[in-house]
Formats: structure tokens, C-alpha cells, sequence
């Protein structure tokens, strides 16, 4: 008789606990409602179109029921998630502007040191804000476009505004809907025609305050014989309080 034997082995979670205090300079209220979309809204400066986009997406939220598939999250209260944490630090291009408590969790995650060694290129979150993004010159110079979601709503509108949630669109689950009414961050990619991007890119995604949610977005596009090497990354310490990550990643080759 065959003998199944089933192992059930914890994360060694030492280096992703690190805890720094809670410095966020701005906080949503808790909860998901239309003055809270139009308040993130208005922290991003986000065009018109992009509002209309959240305030119908926090719609079809409210039409959805929670999804039947994966694991039990009937506890999961939106009314006590805060959707939108502003860290004490603006976007920098080098690691000596990124405020020191901030630096030193991602020293401790690798992610200064991954970049001098082996990537092209390197976007760091905290909470709800990128606050390093970096693309080596060569890589720009071939026309290559990497940089935070945000710049890419402003300097590149017409782009993001044809392929935004196309692929994962706010209808196809809860979460989805939640996504597009209240995402935050994340990373843009474009890659020309004929362009191979040898050595990997990496985005690092780091939820730090408790009770809050983390939603992302990252949008890659790839044209006709291209390559890219694309690495995403994302840790939170652990909290006796509900935290949720609800990223999205949408790929086009």
C-alpha cells in the first residue's frame, strides 16, 4: 500500500519581519468608499478619465460577490483596510534620497546590492508610493521605457489609456473591481521592436504599515522580436491585523 506523506514547513520569516514605525504622512480613512476613490484620485493627480475608470470599477466592486475559488476570506473587512498610505519620502534616482529607515529595509532585502550586480534596472515600493526608480542609460538610449506607474498615467497617457486593465479587466473578480478603484503604484515597461533587454529588471514591493492594503499596478509591453527579463518581488512583515495585497501584473507580447 503506498504511504502519503504530507510536510507542512513555515516561512523563516526573520528577514521579511522587519518593522520600522509607521512615519506615512497621509492615510485614507478606512474603508472603501466614493470620497475615499476620488481622494486617492486626487492624491495622484490622476486625469479625468482615470477617475471615471475608479469610480466604475468601486461600482462593479459593490456588484460582485466574493470569489468562490482559493481560501476562506468571508472575514476579510474592507471597513477596516486603509487603501492608501503615503510614505514620508518622495521618488528618488539614488538610494542616498530615499529616507534612511526606508534604505535600510532594502538594504536588508538585497535589492541596492541586486542592483549593482546584476539588473538593468530597479523600482522600489513602500506602502503605497514608489520611492526609488532607477534605468540604466544604455537602455533608455535604445528606447526602452521603464519607470513608475504613476509617471506613466502623466508622460505617457495615450498608452497606458489603450491598455489599461484590458487584459485583467475589473469585471473578471471582487478583486479586480478593487484594484481598479483604488490602485497605487507599480511599475511601467515598454520595450521597442527589435529590442532585447539582456539583464533583468526588478520592481520590489514592501507593505510596511498595519491594517492597510497594497495594490499595484504593472504594465509590461513588449513589441515584435523583443525580449525582456522582468522580476517582481513583494514582502510585509507579519501583523496580528488584517493587511491585503491586491496587485495586478498585465503582460503584452
Amino acid at each position: 500500500m503506498e504511504q502519503k506523506k504530507t510536510f507542512v514547513e513555515d516561512i523563516e520569516r526573520t528577514l521579511y519581519d522587519i518593522r520600522n514605525e509607521d512615519r506615512s504622512v497621509y492615510k485614507t480613512e478606512r474603508g472603501l468608499t466614493e470620497e475615499i476613490i476620488r481622494d486617492i484620485s486626487r492624491q495622484k493627480q490622476d486625469p479625468a478619465w482615470m477617475l471615471e475608470f475608479r469610480l466604475k470599477s468601486l461600482e462593479q466592486y459593490y456588484q460582485i460577490p466574493l470569489p468562490v475559488w482559493g481560501p476562506d476570506i468571508s472575514e476579510l473587512n474592507m471597513d477596516e483596510i486603509v487603501t492608501y498610505v503615503r510614505p514620508d519620502g518622495k521618488m528618488a534616482e539614488s538610494w542616498q534620497e530615499v529616507p534612511e529607515e526606508i534604505k535600510d529595509t532594502f538594504d536588508r532585502l538585497g535589492i541596492p546590492k541586486a542592483e549593482q550586480t546584476s539588473l538593468a534596472g530597479v523600482g522600489a515600493q513602500y506602502d503605497s508610493e514608489v520611492v526609488y526608480h532607477r534605468v540604466q542609460k544604455e537602455l533608455s538610449d535604445q528606447g526602452v521605457i521603464y519607470t513608475d506607474f504613476e509617471t506613466a498615467v502623466r508622460e505617457y497617457e495615450d498608452i497606458v489609456k489603450e491598455y489599461f486593465m484590458k487584459l485583467v479587466p475589473p469585471k473578471d473578480h471582487k478583486f479586480t473591481a478593487l484594484h481598479g478603484a483604488v490602485w497605487s503604484g507599480g511599475s511601467f515597461v515598454y520595450v521597442p521592436e527589435g529590442v532585447h533587454v539582456d539583464i533583468p529588471l526588478q520592481s520590489y514591493f514592501r507593505l510596511n504599515a498595519a491594517g492597510a492594503g497594497q495594490f499595484e499596478h504593472t504594465l509590461i509591453i513588449c513589441e515584435k522580436n523583443s525580449s525582456l527579463h522582468f522580476i517582481e518581488g513583494c514582502s510585509a512583515p507579519r501583523y496580528n491585523v488584517t493587511n491585503l495585497h491586491a496587485g495586478c501584473v498585465e503582460l503584452y507580447v
